[in-house]
């Protein structure tokens, strides 16, 4: 089979609406060649590109055939960083908004990364992606890290224990719970400012 028909081939069982990369399939060949296949590809209409260097196989609305469904901008963030193997996450300032620990929503959508910054654009949708130390994307996926990222781009003196405690509610923790992230944020990377907060909070009633 052809470098060309392996490529089609591949993508024929990618599922529609789903962005992927051309770099998953340079191991079929030389790079110009599986380039060649997907801007063939790309004028028959099969598959469009996204963002530079993913495509994505078209995704149509019942009711509406002609429409076409774009993925996000995020959605190839996050397809870009598990071909690469990088971290991503929200960055602070999200972090502290999902808490109720800032009232004000992000202007922008911005992901930290421990891989190189970058942006994605899909249509008039953009995405920063941006490198941070690896220090700031501790805890992935865990409320310990979510805390950490809000805490960041916070001052002690302006958090109050009742925005820690509506935190605290917001992630459905229960008090053992509470205490194991309140311990191990107090020996993470925060300021000794931060960690005399947290124990303040912790001596007090959560």
């Amino acid at each position: 089979m052809s470098i060309a028909a392996q490529v089609e081939a591949r993508i024929a069982r990618m599922r529609k609406g789903t962005p992927f990369s051309i770099e998953g399939f340079y191991e079929l060949g030389s790079e110009a060649t599986v380039q060649k296949a997907f801007s063939r590809l790309a004028k028959s209409g099969e598959i469009v590109r996204v963002s530079k260097g993913f495509y994505v196989r078209p995704r149509s609305i019942e009711s509406l055939p002609g429409v076409r469904v774009m993925p996000s901008p995020e959605e190839v963030a996050k397809v870009w960083a598990r071909t690469h193997g990088y971290k991503l996450a929200e960055q602070g300032f999200e972090a502290a908004y999902r808490l109720g620990l800032q009232t004000q929503a992000p202007a922008r959508t911005v992901y930290w990364t421990n891989g190189p910054s970058r942006e994605f654009k899909v249509g008039n949708s953009i995405v920063e992606v941006k490198h941070v130390a690896a220090s700031k994307l501790k805890w992935l996926n865990q409320p310990e890290g979510l805390i950490l990222r809000g805490l960041s781009v916070m001052e002690p003196e302006q958090l109050k224990p009742e925005q820690f405690r509506k935190a605290f509610k917001r992630l459905s923790l229960n008090r053992i719970e509470r205490e194991r992230v309140l311990e191990n944020l107090k020996h993470s990377t925060l300021s000794s400012q931060w960690r005399q907060k947290l124990t303040q909070i912790q001596s007090a009633s959560m």
